[in-house]
């Protein structure tokens, strides 16, 4: 796992200036904090930090080929490298070193950009290919690792981590409004966008060109959910068993201590199952645990470490966590506000302890449809067949503006999302129950010259390009892919990589894996989520292996107190950080409408914690990263 950054000047062949290049690898050292190279040739430079897992010795990069005219820098980890440089080497090429960043190297001469094909692992890597004048970024199908770019129609500028292009301070740091509703609605930001105009991450799947010519930029991978082979229950519950089995099997490579994180979920507790089958020592297992019963899931995380004889460690994360708010914020980059960042810290920081790579549960609820949320979408289209949409449209949409929204109000009457999402249609409301600023929030924030600026941009063509995508599949197929596409890669994977690399640790996630993912999309979705149980087939694999109370329990996000923190030890400074008289929001924001929100909270009427998280962590990031 590691960090990479470079700079082609490809129009004017302008001579890369190596201090800059060596300065933005630089900002990523805690990607890659065990070593760092460079290749700077005239227009071209290419920078490097390590973090060495495989091939301690000899595995520092760049890597090139033979005649040393292709060159490589890479983060991630290939899963197959061992049998694709079988094959290179029976083709003649000749190995330097036991890395499987060489492997890519030598796939390339043989295929050139469609080297991604056989590559099965997660990856972002540049190649230059002085043969051809040509520089090649791809990420990998999923998204798990990271790759920004800057390109001006003279040169590209890329790295992994936005904040290394920022230490060219040439590239504007212009704010795309889009992306700031984006991250209103989404507690992100989705996907080629960035936070800036003109800054773009690679997308999943995803490859880039440039040459003299300029940029071009193609997908190479998707994933389909189309039902595949029509086996019956028992043969998808043995080849999907066999699949996960090989998929932890070849992640268990590794020349430096190796673990997992566990929080007793059924995600987590399944891959260390399946490590303690392959591995002949105890896995190293670490969770966290809260002092508020509601958050803590470490009892469950214990009784796996416990069935399994795990060498297990808990770090209890308290509420002073908060401190580390500034460190977090300036690793995540971006504007980011899923708060369950702040324990994915913490966890990361106690595993790091003892294992330099973790195998953790990440993938397992979009493949599987494991929210509980894939339940009442599932419900509100069975719903939506019986009422026709007149009624759904003059009687229920209505209804749903003006039913109450409230704390006071019990449980299972809090019909308001329910009714809205049933007037509305499946896509809008899967975009309804994801969003945090719901339309009536927004227009009551965005400043009216700032609303007049989008240009009518609603933040639902985000999902909707992906929805397009779909065809003819089933309701929770078009939300799996949808969220696989969204929700995964650009919160879940981001959220897990920047805080893994804040202490340079690998993260692994088997559920990922390529042939797991093409094979779990063609099951029927009734064997994913069955009543309300989701994740059916995962658990009926898992049924005699993991402990009754892991099994049947009900699934627990992530999550903090984010409510209780802004009545009590995050007020102060939350106040202080939003209400500011220099505040980044004031020029985009109707104060207004926040100070409402605050007083509501504050006075318990309505719960605003995730709604005043998300501009609250947005003053954090403006004066961290923005205003350096």
């Amino acid at each position: 796992m590691c960090g990479i950054a470079g700079i082609y000047n490809y129009r004017d062949n302008k001579l890369v200036n190596e201090l800059l290049l060596k300065d933005m690898t630089s900002t990523m050292k805690h990607r890659g904090p065990d070593g760092a190279g460079y290749y700077v040739n005239g227009a071209i430079g290419l920078g490097h930090r390590r973090l060495s897992i495989i091939d301690l010795e000899r595995g520092s990069q760049p890597i090139y080929n033979e005649r040393k005219d292709i060159c490589i820098v890479f983060n991630g980890e290939i899963y197959n490298f061992p049998e694709l440089r079988k094959e290179l080497t029976d083709r003649g090429h000749v190995f330097y070193t036991n890395t499987d960043t060489e492997a890519i190297v030598h796939l390339y001469e043989e295929m050139g950009e469609r080297c991604v094909d056989r590559l099965r692992g997660m990856f972002a890597f540049a190649v230059w290919d002085a043969r051809k004048g040509k520089l090649l970024l791809a990420r990998d199908r999923v998204g798990k690792k990271p790759l920004y770019y800057f390109d001006d129609g003279s040169r590209i500028v890329f790295a992994s981590e936005l904040k290394s292009l920022l230490v060219d301070k040439t590239i504007p740091r212009e704010i795309l409004t889009e992306a700031l509703v984006d991250y209103l609605v989404y507690l992100c930001i989705i996907a080629p966008k960035t936070i800036f105009k003109n800054i773009y991450k690679l997308c999943p799947g995803n490859i880039l060109n440039c040459t003299s010519n300029g940029v071009s930029i193609k997908e190479y991978w998707d994933l389909s959910f189309r039902n595949g082979s029509g086996n019956d229950e028992n043969q998808y519950t043995d080849e999907l068993s066999g699949l996960l089995r090989e998929s932890v099997n070849c992640r268990l490579i590794s020349d430096v201590p190796l673990g997992a994180f566990l929080s007793g979920g059924i995600d987590s507790s399944t891959i260390v199952c399946l490590m303690s089958e392959l591995k002949k020592d105890p896995p190293v297992t670490t969770s966290i645990r809260f002092r508020e019963k509601q958050f803590d899931e470490s009892e469950y995380a214990r009784a796996v470490a416990d069935c399994f004889s795990t060498e297990h460690y808990e770090e209890l994360v308290e509420s002073d966590a908060v401190d580390q708010l500034d460190d977090i914020v300036w690793h995540l980059d971006e504007p980011f506000a899923d708060a369950s960042a702040i324990p994915t810290f913490n966890l990361s920081r106690a595993a790091r302890k003892h294992v330099k790579v973790a195998l953790s549960g990440d993938g397992g609820d979009e493949i599987f449809a494991g929210y509980r949320r894939y339940y009442y979408d599932v419900l509100e289209n069975r719903v939506r067949r019986f009422i026709p949409a007149l009624i759904r449209r003059s009687l229920i949409r209505p209804l749903s503006s003006i039913y109450p929204q409230a704390a006071w109000i019990p449980q299972i009457l809090r019909a308001k999302t329910f009714l809205g999402n049933i007037s509305s249609s499946q896509q809008m409301s899967h975009f309804n129950t994801l969003s945090v600023f719901n339309d009536e929030e927004r227009c009551g924030i965005i400043k009216s010259d700032i609303a007049s600026s989008l240009n009518g941009y609603h933040p639902f063509s985000v999902m909707d390009k992906y929805y397009k995508r779909t065809g003819h599949v089933d309701e929770l197929s078009k939300v799996l892919y949808v969220d696989f596409k969204t929700y995964l890669p650009d919160r879940m994977l981001v959220k897990v990589d920047r805080m893994s690399m804040a202490q340079s640790l690998e993260v692994r996630s088997p559920f990922l894996d390529q042939k797991l993912v093409e094979y779990a999309a063609g099951i029927p979705s009734g064997l994913k989520l069955k009543g309300k149980e989701g994740k059916y087939i995962l658990k009926r694999i898992m049924s005699a292996r993991l402990p009754d109370k892991v099994l049947s329990r009900t699934k627990q996000g992530f999550d903090i107190p984010l409510d209780l923190w802004f009545r009590n030890q995050l007020k102060d400074r939350a106040y202080e950080c939003i209400f500011h008289r220099s505040a980044f929001s004031r020029a985009f924001f109707n104060y207004d409408f926040i100070e409402k929100m605050w007083h509501e909270h504050q006075k318990g009427t309505v719960n605003w914690g995730q709604h005043l998280w998300s501009l609250f962590v947005l003053e954090l990031w403006a004066n961290r990263i923005l205003n350096q």
